[in-house]
């Protein structure tokens, strides 16, 4: 559904999108990551026809965006970061200004409007000016009218800044009900939401792709970090004597705190067992367990990890050059 080979886009002297491709297939909802100056929202614009590439190609539901730009837009909902909106006007007679534009008939415009406020919670302030509205219920105004003409594809820039927390929830069950009806791109820095809403994640740091897959397949590429949190009531010698003769075991370090020893225990890869096994050797050795913990490893450390590396590469270039 989307396609993208070999895109590059550059600013004068910057580059900004440096030599990426990756394919999205229908109905998938994938995750874009990067951090501040990533070149996401570059590339988000290359592909809904706002600025051209310097070189490459896109295709949205196999309309080419430089060619057959105006085919390739029908297709797409597009919620940018800052969502253009005109302020002077009522929620409803913007959105059947939008439907004018994608040359929606009267009876559909009435027909997807009702969807759209139903769907982004607008039915209250449908009637209200735009430019009276707090800038979570003008996010939701960008995102109906992205959704108003029921397009193949979604293109979402940060389409949860400015919620609060409940309207965040209320977004994520949205993006719920339309997996498998839309395609969906959506780009956030809010880690926690694409675990729970996208289907893959692909990560960009310094104009590159720099990671893609499911968000489990990443966070195992960082399983080495999870690690195990066992208070016991024994001396840290001992616990770390025990501890470290654990085949399946990585390292342990251990302290005292308040009479009881805190053992931080780093798995070998693939070790899954290796809290029951901790909870077997406490109960063999007759030492009271005040907390035992899992820290799986997030997203948010694959994110991290990756970034870092970009920004460490970066600097070795420049101190090169």
């Amino acid at each position: 559904m989307i396609d993208v080979q070999n895109l590059v886009k550059w600013y004068g002297p910057t580059l900004a999108v440096d030599d990426i491709s990756f394919a999205i297939p229908e109905g998938q909802i994938v995750g874009f990551l990067g951090p501040n100056g990533a070149g996401k929202s570059t590339t988000l614009r290359m592909l809904t026809g706002y600025i051209p590439p310097t070189r490459g190609q896109a295709t949205i539901a196999g309309f080419n965006v430089l060619t057959q730009s105006e085919s390739a837009r029908r297709q797409i909902g597009y919620l940018p970061e800052s969502t253009p909106l005109y302020a002077e006007m009522r929620v409803e007679e913007y959105l059947h200004f939008r439907g004018k534009l994608m040359d929606m008939d009267r009876a559909t415009r009435k027909r997807r409007m009702e969807v759209v406020t139903e769907r982004c919670g607008l039915g209250s302030i449908r009637r209200r000016i735009i430019g009276q509205l707090s800038r979570g219920n003008r996010q939701r105004v960008g995102l109906a009218q992205a959704m108003l003409h029921d397009p193949k594809v979604l293109i979402l820039d940060e389409p949860t800044a400015g919620l609060d927390p409940n309207q965040i929830a209320a977004f994520r069950h949205l993006i719920g009900e339309l997996r498998g009806k839309h395609t969906i791109l959506l780009s956030t820095h809010i880690l926690p939401e694409v675990e729970k809403t996208a289907d893959r994640v692909v990560i960009i740091a310094g104009g590159r792709i720099r990671a893609d897959g499911p968000p489990e397949e990443l966070r195992r590429m960082v399983a080495s970090e999870s690690r195990i949190i066992v208070e016991v009531k024994a001396s840290a010698e001992s616990v770390h004597r025990v501890f470290a003769q654990m085949p399946q075991i990585q390292e342990v370090s251990t302290e005292i705190a308040d009479g009881w020893c805190r053992a931080i225990v780093t798995p070998k890869v693939g070790q899954k067992s290796v809290p029951e096994v901790l909870g077997q050797i406490a109960l063999t050795n007759q030492w009271p367990v005040r907390e035992m913990r899992h820290e799986v490893a997030s997203l948010e450390q694959f994110f991290v990890q990756i970034t870092a590396q970009q920004h460490q590469a970066a600097a070795t270039d420049i101190a090169a050059a």
